[in-house]
């Protein structure tokens, strides 16, 4: 049988068909870690999941490379490759249905959270996103999905009700706990492994606006800010999310000027409870020590969702590392104690996420995220404009995440990995991880949903 050619594939796609010479190419090609650079054969554009199945088909039977781009985020760079097939949602597949009745929505694959925090604050709802507002919600919710409001809600995972999924074979599927469960379960932290998933349906809560604060605190006092969360969030309120980074600090009206430019150690939270209670409920984080400054206020849950989107734009340089642990011990703390003040530029920071509380009620089997015992999720999220920093800054990296390692758990968060923990994928899945590959060999049996952090099929 001829496969199929990219002039065919063009008119069976009402959206644009990309090819190199094209106009637009070089724009299309780009992604948001800007130490990727990779020329794709065929970018398409997709309008729909029709686009999609169409060019899941042209891959698949010209035998090309596949990567899919959500909401294009992903920092190894996973959603382009060289001379294969980039199915891109974002540029047209970003619409969201919101059922106040229900208080549910649907989102289709390419919405960021700030549209689908757009749509569902309308009404005064909203469900765990991330942390910053241009993530995208596929790429997110794959992997599990740990944000502000994790402690209270559960993972973004935990709130996805069901799934319409293009698989390797061009079908389109609907997963949930009703259809193709074994699917569905694998959708909810097994990553982009098992198809192009077109839309999301989650569950909603009532949550409008929120009880900020941000606090930061000068170096010498980040012992006793560490030791502070790690005894108060094992029993804070769950309507609390709030996490300590480093962070060097930025020209913010809040921050005084004599502390531009500076690290310093951070408390960012989030009170989702009774906006009366919010200023009670972040006492105890202002009282750990004499912050070098602060902001406390109501706002609307998505401004918190965009505060920080400023100090990572798209075309920065990025380098991660993660790690899952149980506990933060003393060790850990001094881990921290070291290499955190050496946080390279404003944009670079530092995050030890909270995953207790309704992530913890959750079993260990009921989805794919693979490791609801562990307590805190740590990022050393290495971002910066200059290229010719890249060496030191990487380095920087690296030596911070070795020194956790002892102190660490198995395993790290899968949409906080680098390209090159791909030797970590059985640990980063968790004791969930054959159980995956059982369903990778099912749906996806030749390994076509490759860019990722791979499930290869059993053998």
């Amino acid at each position: 049988m001829a496969r199929p050619t990219v002039e065919q594939l063009r008119e069976q796609a009402r959206g644009r068909v990309i090819t190199p010479g094209d106009a637009g190419y070089e724009e299309a090609r780009k992604v948001y870690n800007a130490m990727i650079d990779r020329r794709p054969r065929v970018i398409v554009q997709c309008a729909d999941a029709g686009d999609v199945m169409a060019a899941v088909d042209f891959a698949r039977e010209n035998e090309l490379g596949l990567s899919v781009r959500g909401g294009s985020h992903s920092v190894p760079g996973f959603g382009t490759n060289d001379d294969g097939v980039v199915i891109d949602l974002s540029a047209r597949m970003r619409g969201v249905r919101v059922e106040p009745h229900t208080q549910t929505a649907r989102a289709e694959g390419g919405c960021t959270w700030g549209d689908f925090n757009h749509a569902t604050h309308a009404f005064g709802l909203a469900t765990t996103g991330g942390i910053i507002s241009t993530t995208g919600i596929a790429g997110l919710t794959l992997g599990g999905g740990i944000g502000h409001l994790s402690r209270g809600l559960g993972l973004s995972a935990d709130n996805l009700i069901s799934a319409d999924v293009v698989t390797a074979d061009g079908r389109f599927l609907e997963a949930s706990e009703k259809e193709h469960e074994d699917l569905f379960w694998a959708l909810r932290g097994g990553g982009g492994n098992f198809g192009v998933v077109t839309s999301f349906e989650y569950r909603l809560h009532p949550v409008a606006d929120v009880y900020a604060g941000i606090f930061f605190f000068p170096l010498e006092r980040t012992r006793d800010v560490l030791e502070f969360y790690r005894d108060f969030i094992a029993t804070a309120p769950e309507e609390l999310g709030v996490f300590p980074a480093f962070q060097i600090a930025p020209p913010l009206p809040f921050v005084p000027e004599s502390e531009h430019g500076k690290p310093l150690c951070a408390l960012v939270s989030c009170w989702a409870g009774p906006l009366e209670q919010g200023e009670g409920a972040l006492a105890p984080l202002r009282d750990v020590a004499p912050p070098a400054a602060e902001l406390r206020t109501p706002m609307p849950y998505p401004v918190l969702n965009s505060a920080f989107d400023d100090l990572v734009p798209y075309g920065l340089q990025h380098y991660w590392k993660a790690s899952f642990a149980s506990e933060l011990t003393d060790g850990a703390i001094a881990a921290h104690l070291q290499h955190g003040p050496r946080v390279p530029v404003v944009n670079s920071t530092v995050h030890i996420y909270p995953i207790n509380g309704a992530c913890h009620r959750v079993p260990p089997g009921a989805t794919a995220f693979g490791h609801r015992d562990a307590t805190f999720a740590t990022v050393i999220a290495g971002m910066w404009p200059d290229p010719a920093r890249n060496d030191a800054n990487i380095r920087w990296v690296r030596e911070y995440h070795r020194a956790l390692e002892p102190h660490s758990g198995p395993g790290g968060y899968v949409n906080f990995m680098s390209g090159d923990d791909d030797h970590r994928v059985r640990d980063n899945y968790g004791g969930n991880y054959d159980r995956l590959v059982a369903v990778k060999k099912k749906y996806d049996p030749d390994n076509l949903f490759r860019m990722n952090q791979n499930i290869a099929p059993a053998a």
